[in-house]
């Protein structure tokens, strides 16, 4: 199975949305990643709703939606009628995971859930079986912009480890400074979904950049 490559639009340029979403929905990218973010879970607010709303209607692909929020079950329902398919929620974030994974599901979304950079992958062992996809942030989540954290290989490995002992088939997605120079070691390592921002949108071909991440 090839890796699958998700654009983060958090570092698109807003001005020029459609655009933007023409030359992913042009590109091989399968996913479009879509980071919300409340500037309480996380230090940054982003955008909500009605930008999905408006990405939803220029895209037939895969709406990958990661909320980087407190209280993520308040607004579940909401997510699902603006046009999300895939729906992640933070291990932090989520005092009654379990929950919230099941509310997902029943809205007839795909599960998602992320850890930070200091969250032991260990804590997920229970939940493998109960979700599609588990985002292991490699920076700290927020800003876009940032340096991969190195020692995210060895999260990955230990990761990916878990997932076939448990026969489990989620996906393992990596988010945040993710570059053409460090994709292979990423999927090497275990990645099954890169998520790329700056080093997609800040490309001078973003679509060819978009297709050597896809080789990886």
């Amino acid at each position: 199975m090839s890796v699958i490559i998700a654009p983060s639009f958090l570092a698109s340029n807003f001005l020029r949305l459609e655009e933007e979403c023409a030359m992913v929905n042009r590109s091989e990218a399968e996913w479009f990643h879509l980071d919300v973010m409340d500037g309480r879970f996380v230090p940054n607010i982003s955008f909500g709703l009605p930008v999905i709303e408006a990405i939803r209607k220029a895209t037939t692909k895969v709406c990958d939606v990661h909320l980087m929020i407190e209280e993520p079950g308040l607004y579940a329902e909401a997510f699902k009628k603006a046009g999300a398919d895939i729906l992640t929620v933070h291990y932090e974030a989520c005092p009654h995971l379990h929950r919230n994974i099941q509310q997902i599901k029943d809205l007839g979304m795909k599960a998602g859930v992320a850890i930070n950079p200091h969250t032991p992958v260990s804590l997920l062992k229970d939940i493998l079986s109960e979700v599609d996809l588990i985002c292991i942030m490699s920076v700290n989540p927020g800003f876009g912009g940032q340096k991969f954290i190195p020692y995210t290989l060895t999260r990955i490995r230990e990761l990916k480890d878990m997932i076939l002992a448990k026969g489990s088939s989620a996906r393992v997605e990596i988010d945040g400074g993710v570059t053409t120079a460090n994709a292979s070691d990423i999927v090497s390592a275990g990645a099954d979904v890169l998520v790329a921002g700056s080093t997609v949108f800040s490309s001078a071909d973003p679509i060819a950049t978009i297709a050597e991440l896809k080789k990886a």
